[in-house]
């Protein structure tokens, strides 16, 4: 498997799932915003729901629980994922699947079903359930912010910033990724490796003073803004090396500076064209734009917070380090530094776009009740 190349045919082979296939039947789709797979399992559930005859794809509901692969269940009175506060993310899994049971298994009535919407969904940092019947939910808009430096985004410390507008000269950012000295993971969604990754979120202010990060803050949002929906980055980026990756992370900003991560995502640059195009390798120095996949979350910012986001070229071992020599990677003991940078200016309009819902969502206090 570690040898297939993404496209391989042997990918079609057995019961992986794949766009090929059709559903046609009922389905009951639980995900997580902390898991591996969550954006693929709801580019899936759309899939189906715009694919499948419309009587089954009325049939298609999905829940998005805050919480690590495959823990929906788990969820307490306060319910924590690494260090963040969920507060009280119960729900009632047990009558969802005795009533979907009901409905489309022993084809009797189903009260719950008659009022369960398509997605339901949980709005993280508002720590509350909502519910749509698309997703992205109905009426959510994008919003788009712009990659700006004084040329020095390095660390917290530095001077990088996100704006309403692309900056008119570049200040490329610049650092070395060197694959014998990763940035380690810290938190985010993944499954699957024992002990030696710690999912969730966590304050990401210790890796954030290395040089290897970039960092990029907005101003503090003004009134609350539930982000629900996918987030695409969008970099300009140049190498000296053949091929390399690049990361980023989606961050909440606290007003007392704690910075915890919400979600996160990698490219490797030889795929950058797809991957079911010819491999696309660097020249140095010469500047690429590259689009990340969208990654999807449900997360609320408080009044007073920042969206941050950190670009660097490892996440290890969440995702395996690239060693920058355009081989295999697997096969090989040694690897090459890479010189990276990130673009921003008029030419090389790096940013993020991020989908957000109209109107403040209420928020829960540790009583449980909510405020506005």
């Amino acid at each position: 498997m570690i040898q297939r190349t993404p496209n391989d045919p042997a990918w079609y082979k057995g019961g992986l799932w794949h766009e090929n296939m059709k559903i046609s039947k009922p389905g009951l789709w639980y995900m997580s915003w902390f898991d591996v797979s969550v954006s693929p399992n709801l580019a899936a559930y759309n899939a189906v729901r715009a694919s499948a005859p419309k009587a089954i794809a009325d049939q298609q509901y999905a829940v998005i629980a805050p919480a690590l692969h495959c823990a929906y269940t788990r969820a307490s009175e306060q319910t924590m994922i690494g260090d963040l506060d969920m507060g009280d993310a119960r729900y009632d899994y047990a009558a969802l699947q005795y009533g979907w049971f009901d409905r489309y298994l022993k084809g009797e009535d189903s009260p719950v079903m008659d009022k369960q919407p398509k997605v339901t969904y949980f709005v993280m940092g508002a720590n509350r359930w909502e519910h749509s019947d698309t997703w992205p939910p109905a009426g959510a808009v994008k919003r788009e912010l712009f990659f700006e430096s004084e040329g020095a985004a390095n660390t917290l410390y530095g001077n990088g910033r996100l704006v309403a507008a692309p900056p008119q000269a570049d200040k490329a950012d610049r650092f070395v990724y060197d694959p014998a000295n990763p940035v380690t993971t810290l938190g985010g969604g993944g499954c699957c490796q024992g002990t030696a990754v710690k999912f969730g979120s966590y304050d990401q202010r210790p890796q954030e003073a290395r040089n290897d990060i970039l960092v990029y803050d907005s101003e503090p949002f003004a009134e609350g803004t539930e982000v629900s929906g996918p987030i695409t980055v969008t970099l300009y980026v140049s190498s000296s090396a053949k091929d390399t990756d690049f990361t980023f992370k989606v961050i909440d900003v606290y007003p007392d500076g704690r910075a915890f991560n919400i979600t996160e995502n990698i490219q490797r640059m030889r795929y950058r064209d797809g991957y079911d195009k010819p491999l696309a390798w660097m020249e140095p120095g010469k500047v690429y734009e590259v689009a990340f996949q969208p990654i999807d979350t449900s997360y609320y910012f408080k009044p007073g917070h920042k969206l941050r986001i950190d670009v660097s070229s490892s996440n290890f071992p969440r995702f395996d380090r690239n060693l920058n020599t355009g081989g295999n990677n697997y096969d090989e003991a040694e690897g090459v530094v890479a010189h990276n940078a990130v673009h921003h200016d008029a030419a090389h309009p790096s940013k993020v776009v991020f989908t957000v819902v109209p109107g403040s969502a209420p928020v829960a206090d540790a009583g449980g009740s909510t405020v506005r």
